[in-house]
């Protein structure tokens, strides 16, 4: 198998550089730059296929922009580290999950809920 796609038009053997998308729930057709891998409700055109790309009657035709920076800014790692820093922080308040063992009071399915011996009040677990 080849690690160049081609073009999904029939007969088209070119090698795509873009893929199209259906969203269906907003009638909108999406062509952006190729994806990373092949999904099987996408399609990959070719740069001729792309550019006489039209979208169904009654349906909007949405071009994203190609050749912006294909690289993470700087910004964007900072804003990413940030999020993954909050994230770990402990939550505020001091609220712990409970603590040692519990007495099974109910089940449902995978899930338990448990008696906390300390408290008196159920905890749901999986």
């Amino acid at each position: 198998m080849s690690p160049v796609r081609i073009c999904s038009r029939t007969a088209c053997k070119a090698p795509a550089v873009f893929t199209l998308t259906y969203v269906y729930r907003d009638s909108t057709a999406v062509l952006g730059p190729l994806a990373t891998y092949a999904e099987p409700h996408c399609y990959d055109l070719c740069a001729e296929h792309s550019e006489r790309l039209t979208a169904p009657m009654g349906w909007e035709l949405v071009r994203l922009p190609v050749g912006a920076e294909t690289e993470p800014s700087d910004d964007d790692l900072e804003a990413l580290a940030d999020a993954v820093r909050e994230a770990a922080k402990p939550a505020a308040g001091g609220r712990q999950e409970p603590v040692g063992q519990g007495t099974e009071v109910g089940r449902r399915g995978h899930l338990r809920v448990l008696r906390s011996d300390s408290t008196g009040t159920p905890t749901p677990q999986d």
